[in-house]
């Protein structure tokens, strides 16, 4: 079975053979994927590295959590799997991918076919998003109800009003 560990606090402009090298150091087949951005290439700061066994892990983290990585504190962990769920942008989440019984092929097959359909309920989300912002600038500046205190907290919004009047009245 294998155990992802979490590897975070990279530095962005990552060497990506010296990190793999460091890895390799500790004798054992580790695979390594650094998460990097998608528009500049850079690292994002975290990866993750796979190893074979608990023990193996256990090892790896005791070896390298707190290793100095070109000016980087490295910060190893054990990966916590992935939750089913919502985003932040509203695709579903994978539950278990560390744990899933199914092949890689599989898997990145799976991927390359939901990506075209996510993107494009992303495309529709931001188009909407444009368009409720457009018409909701147009008619805040037209009416005036817009501006209307929200019921609950209008009393203690006249009273600071007042209030206000009052120190500037004071002042003059």
């Amino acid at each position: 079975m294998s155990i992802r560990l979490y590897v975070g606090n990279l530095p962005a402009e990552l060497d990506r053979q010296a990190l793999e090298k460091i890895f390799n150091e500790s004798g054992d087949s580790v695979s390594l994927k650094v998460i990097t951005d998608r528009k500049t290439g850079k690292c994002r700061g975290f990866g993750f590295v796979t190893v074979g066994s608990d023990e193996v892990a256990d090892i790896v983290i005791e070896k390298f959590n707190g290793y100095d990585f070109n000016g980087a504190v490295l910060k190893l962990e054990k990966a916590l799997p992935r939750t089913k769920g919502k985003a932040e942008d509203g695709s579903d989440l994978e539950e278990g991918a560390d744990d899933s019984s199914e092949s890689k092929s599989e898997s990145s097959v799976t991927s390359t076919v939901d990506a075209p359909i996510k993107a494009a309920a992303k495309r529709k989300k931001r188009n909407n998003n444009n368009k409720k912002t457009t018409s909701s600038t147009s008619s805040s500046s037209s009416s005036s109800e817009a501006h209307q205190p929200d019921p609950r907290w209008a009393s203690e919004l006249e009273r600071l009003k007042q209030q206000l009047l009052e120190a500037q009245g004071a002042a003059k």
